[in-house]
C-alpha cells in the first residue's frame, strides 16, 4: 500500500506504526491505515466525545486531530496526530496527558489497553 501523506514526519510515523504491527500488534496497523488517508478524511474528535467514551485513567489514540469543544472531567491520556491549542489547555487543566502517537508507541509498544477513538 502506498503511503499518501506528503509530510515527511507523517510518512515516517506511518512506517514506524506498520513496523510495530509486524510483531503481532494489530492496533498499530489500524492506526497506520487510518493515518494513510487524505488530510480531509482524517478523524476529528472533540473533547466532549472523549468525555463520553472514556473513563478515569483510560489511554486513547485519535488518528487525527483533537479539538476543544466540550470539557473533560476525569484524567485520561490522549495520543493524537494534532491537538488544537485550546484542547491542550483543557486537557492540562483536567490533569490529563496529551502526547504524540510516537510517544505512545514508545511507552506501550504492545498497544495493550489502548482505545482508538474517532
Amino acid at each position: 500500500m502506498q503511503i499518501r501523506p506528503k509530510n515527511e514526519v507523517e510518512r515516517h510515523l506511518i512506517e514506524m506504526l506498520r513496523q510495530a504491527s509486524y510483531s503481532g500488534n494489530p492496533i498499530w496497523k489500524k492506526v497506520a491505515d487510518d493515518l494513510n488517508v487524505p488530510t480531509r478524511q482524517r478523524r476529528v474528535v472533540n473533547l466532549s466525545k472523549l468525555e463520553r467514551l472514556t473513563s478515569d485513567n483510560d489511554v486513547v489514540i485519535v488518528p487525527g486531530k483533537v479539538l476543544a469543544s466540550g470539557e473533560i472531567s476525569h484524567k485520561i491520556t490522549v495520543a493524537a496526530l494534532k491537538f488544537s491549542r485550546e484542547a491542550l489547555e483543557k486537557l492540562k487543566k483536567s490533569g490529563s496527558s496529551a502526547i504524540s502517537i510516537q510517544e505512545l508507541l514508545k511507552k506501550n509498544p504492545e498497544g495493550k489497553g489502548v482505545k482508538i477513538i474517532g
